[in-house]
């Protein structure tokens, strides 16, 4: 539904200019006042309204006087139909505009793994950064459905490239030692199950520090050591934003060791380095965020 306008929002965003006003001079009645409401709308967001209901009636009450047409006329408005899409080709061709096509999809796709997904994680702020790349390129933005494709499909093959890209950063002798934190013996509680210390390690350093005393300061330094036995590199996310980093160090606290290694290596990889980074950046005492 639409929002409500405010008077200089309702003049800076549907107020015809007079190229707007030659386009539609031709036109009459419904006819006239259709197009020229989506023309503005158009015009202000790279794309056509996907119903009447998103055009705000103070907006085409507005429209109706600089036009010179009762506003009801706009009941009588195809909105499906020949007309209409002889309108939108026409407007597209005015404008400069094209429809997104399957080889445009991909390019805004391949754009986003690239350009944004590498830092952005949140769907919606990816999908305006896609909304935002198509009035630059000047390509109507596909059908809501297709969007949500193209946005999760960018997410999930810019994260695969930022796993691999830690993934590559580890020694084969970093790579044991944290598989070792997951082996077999452990139970989805992260228990240590007989096949050797690294899941009661990985257990203890999931683990909340507690009040803080001497013992659980001894104990936080016990895990701290632990952590920088793994050997892990300084510069292993130089490049990974930090809030990545902790949404990985946020998945590896709280999967099961039987979820964590039954992800791809490089996933299970870059997701307990991270939560090993960040613990390394606590002090011994206090869980901070990475």
């Amino acid at each position: 539904m639409a929002r409500e306008l405010g008077q200089d929002e309702l003049i800076d965003r549907w107020t015809l200019v007079e190229a707007e006003l030659a386009m539609v001079a031709g036109k009459r009645g419904a006819t006239r006042l259709g197009f020229a409401v989506l023309l503005r709308f158009y015009t202000e967001h790279g794309r056509f309204p996907r119903s009447r209901s998103e055009i705000p009636d103070a907006a085409v009450d507005y429209v109706a006087r600089q036009v010179g047409v009762p506003v009801t006329e706009l009941a009588f408005y195809d909105w499906s139909g020949r007309t209409i899409e002889f309108h939108r080709s026409q407007i597209r061709r005015t404008l400069g505009f094209r429809e997104c096509s399957v080889a445009d999809a991909d390019k805004l796709t391949e754009w986003l793994v690239t350009t944004v997904t590498q830092t952005e994680r949140g769907a919606e702020r990816v999908r305006d950064q896609l909304l935002d790349r198509c009035r630059e390129e000047r390509i109507e933005p596909p059908t809501g459905g297709r969007v949500d494709r193209i946005v999760r499909s960018a997410l999930h093959r810019g994260e695969e490239l930022l796993f691999a890209r830690v993934a590559i950063r580890l020694s084969e002798a970093v790579r044991v030692r944290l598989f070792a934190l997951v082996a077999a013996g452990a139970d989805d509680d992260g228990q240590p199950g007989g096949d050797g210390d690294g899941p009661a390690v990985l257990a203890s350093i999931r683990s909340d520090p507690g009040n803080v005393s001497l013992n659980t300061m001894l104990t936080e330094i016990a895990k701290l050591e632990a952590v920088r036995a793994v050997g892990l590199s300084a510069g292993v996310f130089a490049d990974i934003a930090p809030k990545v980093v902790a949404a990985w160090r946020a998945r590896a606290a709280v999967e099961a060791p039987s979820h964590l290694r039954g992800h791809a290596p490089e996933v299970t990889l870059a997701l307990l380095a991270a939560l090993l980074h960040c613990r390394e950046r606590r002090s011994p005492t206090r869980w901070s965020s990475c």
